[in-house]
């Protein structure tokens, strides 16, 4: 079984928010718990049912990653985009995406 994490989007603002192991939404996939066994996958889907019930993110999604020197890589292109911020201007404060790190 490879990695996962917890992804979703803010339900305020549309950012992309990954769990941490307090429980809370964070905007650094690199601070997000990282299951390892189903046990703990069954747990993230289970919070993250909860949250989106309870309006706080939308979209959802347990997501693959691998951790490279001590980084953390999801396997998807669509997620690699979405850690590392839109691939174009979007909103004051939030940069663009790294080029290198969306094309690993």
């Amino acid at each position: 079984m490879s990695d996962k994490v917890l992804t979703a989007n803010r339900l305020s603002d549309g950012i992309a928010v990954w769990l941490d192991a307090t429980g809370q939404w964070n905007e650094r996939l690199q601070d997000a718990l990282v299951a390892r066994h189903a046990e703990a996958v069954s747990s993230l889907e289970a919070i993250g049912k909860r949250d989106f019930a309870d309006n706080r993110v939308v979209d959802v999604a347990v997501i693959e990653v691998q951790e490279i020197n001590g980084q953390l890589w999801p396997l998807r292109l669509r997620e690699r985009i979405r850690a590392q911020g839109p691939t174009m201007p979007y909103a004051a404060g939030y940069g663009t995406a790294d080029p290198a790190f969306i094309a690993v």
